[in-house]
């Protein structure tokens, strides 16, 4: 199974939507298509206030995604890395991909002098916590939202 993880590029519109919907459609949400144009342009944009994101593909096809983001930090003088979205097709679960995605981003984090990588997931996303706990360490955080 060759797998290649690389930048999202432009040509990649219609299967980066394919697996930003199937994420989407895990966590039980939706967005408006007004907000598919713009994260997707933010994605290729320039400012390093945009997230960045990298595509994995199995056969040339792609089967994964990564959005992640560097950001300040009130504790820290470096920027730390935020992994927001993490999507790996139900079809190419389980071989090792999202692992590859994670350790991709941890090396991009690594050349940007970020020495911490840190994201969320929901309780019920037992798949993804198994490969989470043997790859990055829980925080004992609680995180609340707006009401």
């Amino acid at each position: 199974m060759p797998l290649t993880i690389r930048p999202l590029r432009p040509d990649d519109e219609a299967d980066w939507r394919r697996l930003w919907t199937g994420y989407l459609d895990f966590y039980q949400t939706s967005v408006p298509e007004a907000v598919y144009a713009s994260t997707f342009a933010r994605l290729l944009g320039d400012d390093p206030q945009d997230f960045s994101a990298l595509i994995a593909e199995v056969d040339g096809r792609p089967m994964g995604l990564a959005h992640y983001l560097f950001h300040r930090h009130c504790w820290r003088i470096e920027n730390v890395c935020y992994l927001q979205d993490l999507f790996v097709a139900p079809e190419a679960r389980g071989t090792g991909l999202g692992r590859a995605l994670i350790e991709a981003v941890y090396a991009r984090a690594d050349a940007a002098g970020a020495p911490g990588v840190y994201w969320l997931t929901q309780d019920f996303n037992a798949e993804a916590r198994q490969l989470y706990d043997r790859i990055a360490r829980v925080s004992p955080f609680i995180r609340y939202n707006r009401a």
